[in-house]
């Protein structure tokens, strides 16, 4: 399987889930984006000479589709519009497994490719077959109860931890972007980032298998304020007290101490700009109150989400 997500069956939802956010793990809107990436899918399969088969897997807006290859590989193929660039995400995932050591556990990456067509650029990552879903599939925002055991939040404890010590030039998280929004999304001063760390750049119940613990979707990979991924974790978790109650028991050295409660504010501000151009409403109030209970001081409402 692929680190971005995973084929997850049908599900009775428990009684007490709260309605699911709009999901956002969507095909292409376009029916022509949606032909273009059934093509690259098949065309990726044939070079690498594997089957694909079984049900499709799409990521954010339709920009990757994913499937089953042969019994035990992953077929994953993202597309990105030629003369753009094409940002840090579109190598992480292979520069993830190539950095991190084997204590970090992910799905590996066993073949790679790359080719343009006349408007577009593609990468296929043909990665190992993951037979578990993820802890939630459609989209980032949790909309239930995580029940997960002690060992669990311990190991991904300590593979947050190995993933910090790598070194990279990856910068998932720049100064320049804090300094920029900062004010304008938080209503407080800009800071200054101190305390740098390597993470994994979107940590979600998208992106996290378990028990036992697996982290997929390595596009972020990179370094990033200390305290980022938790505080992301956190925040898209919000709907949800219990678990998010459950975080930041798990990670109180984090999200406790200055250096990770700034990490947290900018994965706040991060998805209050994700709510400003209309994404994940229903996490906003949410969003707000977070940030204010932090700063003491009244967040810009969104503009999208005030409307």
């Amino acid at each position: 399987m692929t680190p971005t997500s995973t084929p997850t069956p049908p599900q009775a939802r428990p009684a007490e889930q709260r309605p699911a956010p709009a999901a956002v793990f969507t095909p292409p809107a376009d029916p022509a984006d949606h032909a273009r990436m059934r093509r690259a899918h098949a065309a990726a399969a044939s070079t690498l000479h594997v089957r694909a088969h079984g049900p499709s897997t799409w990521g954010f807006q339709g920009r990757t589709l994913s499937r089953r290859a042969d019994e035990d590989r992953w077929l994953r193929v993202v597309r990105a519009p030629l003369g753009r660039p094409c940002g840090i995400t579109w190598d992480g995932t292979v520069r993830a497994d190539t950095l991190l050591p084997r204590s970090v556990p992910r799905p590996r990456v066993h073949d790679l490719l790359e080719w343009t067509d006349l408007t577009h650029r593609y990468r296929a990552e043909l990665s190992e077959y993951l037979p578990r879903p993820a802890l939630q599939s459609g989209g980032p925002v949790l909309t239930r109860d995580l029940h997960l055991p002690g060992s669990w939040w311990a190991d991904l404890r300590a593979a947050l931890a190995a993933t910090a010590t790598v070194p990279t030039g990856r910068q998932a998280v720049r100064q320049q972007w804090i300094d920029r929004h900062f004010s304008r999304l938080l209503g407080i001063p800009t800071v200054q980032i101190t305390s740098w760390t390597t993470g994994h750049g979107d940590l979600h119940v998208g992106n996290l298998l378990g028990p036992p613990l697996v982290l997929i979707d390595w596009e972020g990979f990179g370094r990033m304020p200390a305290g980022f991924d938790i505080g992301l974790f956190h925040a898209y978790s919000l709907l949800v007290p219990a678990t998010a109650a459950r975080i930041r028991a798990a990670f109180p050295d984090v999200l406790h101490t200055e250096e990770g409660r700034t990490g947290e504010l900018v994965a706040l501000a991060q998805l209050l700009q994700v709510s400003e151009r209309g994404g994940h409403l229903e996490l906003t109030p949410h969003l707000v109150r977070r940030a204010e209970q932090l700063t003491g001081f009244p967040v810009p409402m969104p503009p999208a989400a005030a409307a």
